[in-house]
């Protein structure tokens, strides 16, 4: 594996970064994931943008996106995979042990690796533990991710894939790492940014190209739901046939089937949407 690292492809052996990184310390940093192609990157202009909104909600200097396409392609041409994840790191930089930052720059990493496409179907969890929707950095994909490594392990060891959260005020909000859609007397739903979910790349393809309302929902409202999926960009959307002990059917329903085939259509015509 070749790794862009601060500038340049690196061997993975040689791809390292200091034990006083902000982005180790402390989480101090910003990520996004993108789904590859044919050694190419699906929606990169949007997953750029939500990198530079993440990196400010952070107090971090923007980052350089020529850099940023650069080291993109860079991994890319290095390893030619046929369908991909690949991961673009931004973080703090060297800093004093301790939540202050230090006066270096920050650090930039991508790297991709072969990932397995998706099936259609899945099974999720609901969790006790909440989304703060006011918190300091909702919203934001940053990598202090340790809350989502518990829930999807609670995922895991109940037979699951994803686990679905509330927020606070026991609204319906999200995945651990995908935005969750709802059909309702077959009207398709999703909740709203202000629920403190994150603004999903698929997320909002499926809004602008399926019609999904924004819908501050009860977190029962899966209780209710017909059909239920859930979106991230290596899912693209898929469906939900087991969540908790309840069975939905043994593949998509048909919304969200629709949904699928649009998606798919969309995607297939238009690489950076």
């Amino acid at each position: 594996m070749r790794i862009w690292l601060d500038g340049a492809l690196r061997d993975v052996d040689s791809a390292t970064v200091s034990v006083l990184d902000h982005g180790l310390t402390v989480g101090d940093g910003v990520f996004e994931t993108l789904k590859t192609e044919r050694g190419r990157a699906f929606a990169l202009t949007r997953h750029l943008e939500r990198l530079t909104r993440s990196a400010r909600g952070l107090g971090l200097p923007d980052p350089d996106l020529d850099e940023v396409r650069r080291a993109c392609a860079a991994v890319l041409e290095a390893e030619p995979v046929e369908h991909g994840r690949l991961r673009v790191t931004y973080t703090g930089g060297l800093a004093p042990l301790g939540s202050d930052r230090g006066d270096a720059a920050p650090t930039l990493i991508a790297a991709v690796a072969a990932s397995p496409r998706r099936p259609d179907t899945t099974a999720v969890v609901t969790v006790p533990w909440v989304r703060n929707e006011r918190s300091a950095v909702a919203g934001l994909k940053t990598t202090s991710y340790a809350e989502n490594v518990v829930a999807l392990a609670a995922a895991h060891r109940a037979g699951a894939s994803e686990a679905l959260l509330a927020n606070t005020v026991g609204r319906l909000c999200e995945g651990t790492g995908s935005n969750v859609f709802v059909v309702l007397d077959g009207e398709l739903h999703t909740p709203p940014l202000e629920s403190g979910c994150l603004a999903g790349i698929t997320r909002a393809l499926v809004v602008e190209w399926a019609g999904a309302k924004e819908t501050d929902l009860p977190f029962e409202a899966l209780e209710q739901a017909e059909e239920v999926f859930v979106t991230s960009s290596l899912r693209d959307a898929q469906a939900v046939v087991r969540l908790d002990g309840r069975e939905l059917g043994t593949g998509p329903g048909p919304v969200t089937a629709e949904v699928m085939r649009i998606f798919q259509v969309k995607a297939g015509a238009d690489l950076d949407p």
